[in-house]
C-alpha cells in the first residue's frame, strides 16, 4: 500500500503552516501529487520536507538544501559527491565555530551571574547599597 499525506497531517507533524509546505513546493524541493486542488504527498515527498526542515535548522540556505536533496535522487559522480562532502565539513567548522563562540558567550553570563549574585548578598548583610551611598 502506497501511503500519503494530506497538508493538513504534514503541517501538524512537523509544526509548519501550510505556507511554508507551499514554499518549499514552489521551490521545487518538494512535488506533491495534485487531485484537482488537494495535494497529496507521498512517503518520498514526507522524508525529503524532513531533509528541509533540518537543513533549515542546521543553517543551510535552499540552495544547499536543493544540492543535499539531489544526493538522494541520482547517481551522482565522485566530483559532485566530494563538492557536497566539502560543504557538509565546512558546516561543522561552522557551528565548532560558533560552538566555541556560544561556550565563550555562557562563560561570561555564567561569571555575570556570579558577580550579581555576590552583589546581592553583600547587600543581604547589611551592606548600603551604593545608590544610598551616593546619595548621601
Amino acid at each position: 500500500m502506497n501511503r500519503t499525506f494530506t497538508i493538513r497531517q504534514l503541517t501538524k507533524e512537523f509544526g509548519v503552516t501550510a505556507r511554508t509546505l507551499r514554499f518549499y513546493e514552489d521551490e521545487g524541493l518538494i512535488a506533491p501529487e495534485r487531485r484537482g486542488q488537494t495535494r497529496i504527498y507521498s512517503v518520498r515527498d514526507r522524508a525529503r520536507i524532513t531533509l528541509i526542515l533540518r537543513g533549515r535548522r542546521l543553517g543551510f540556505s535552499l540552495a544547499e538544501i536543493r544540492e543535499y536533496l539531489e544526493l538522494y535522487d541520482q547517481n551522482l559522480s565522485p566530483k559532485q559527491l566530494l563538492h557536497a562532502r566539502r560543504k557538509f565539513e565546512e558546516r561543522i567548522k561552522a557551528f565548532e565555530r560558533q560552538k566555541l563562540d556560544i561556550d565563550a558567550a555562557m562563560d561570561e553570563l555564567r561569571r555575570s551571574i556570579a558577580e550579581v549574585d555576590n552583589r546581592i548578598a553583600g547587600h543581604a548583610k547589611g551592606a548600603a547599597p551604593r545608590e544610598a551611598i551616593a546619595a548621601a
